[in-house]
């Protein structure tokens, strides 16, 4: 557990810097360059996540310790919620979109879904330090970011339904992808397999 800790605290610290510190950061990065602050950041962002999957990994080799038990249809609402995750992750990257117009940061809005979905299916202490430290991350990465976009007066606009249906597309290809194939692959979890 005490590797899991360290990662989180390493990986949602880095990215927590403007959450509690965008002035230092801002100068930082004037001071240092941003090629250097990024190569930085990555680097302590890899070492952190290094650390959350060995952490992790270790939490569920170790004796289970359960502090619930989900239902048997937690399963299957984690999985309708981690598609709708993943359309949130394609709306962050397919530029002009309705979706990102109106959340602002879907990449954010789609950490805290998958925070949501994970929690619902997973009671052991393991998934509730992991899933559960990154739902408290992303409600507060989303307030600060949407309080940064009202600060600078910042607003989204669409480019169109065409925009909207490849976001949609691309979420429900990533989503089934990596429900069907790439979960059991990585993680040892199979959402649709054997419970």
């Amino acid at each position: 557990m005490t590797l899991l800790i360290l990662g989180l605290v390493i990986f949602l610290g880095a990215h927590s810097v403007r959450i509690v510190a965008d002035g230092w950061r801002t100068a930082t990065i004037a001071r240092i360059g941003a090629l250097p602050w990024k190569g930085l950041y990555a680097l302590v962002s890899i070492a952190g996540f290094v650390l959350i999957v060995i952490g992790y990994g270790m939490t569920r080799a170790q004796p289970t310790v359960d502090l619930f038990t989900p239902p048997g249809w937690a399963r299957h609402l984690a999985s309708l919620l981690t598609l709708f995750t993943f359309i949130l992750l394609a709306a962050a990257y397919v530029p002009g979109n309705r979706i990102k117009a109106a959340v602002g940061h879907p990449m954010i809005a789609g950490v805290k879904l998958w925070a949501i979905a994970h929690l619902l299916a997973n009671g052991r202490v393991g998934d509730v330090v992991l899933f559960g430290a990154f739902l408290v991350w992303a409600m507060f990465d989303f307030r600060a970011a949407r309080a940064r976009d009202r600060a600078t007066g910042v607003t989204r606009t669409s480019a169109g339904i065409a925009r909207d249906a490849i976001t949609v597309v691309v979420g429900l290809v990533g989503w089934a992808v990596f429900a069907m194939m790439l979960h059991g692959m990585l993680i040892g979890v199979r959402p649709f397999g054997p419970a």
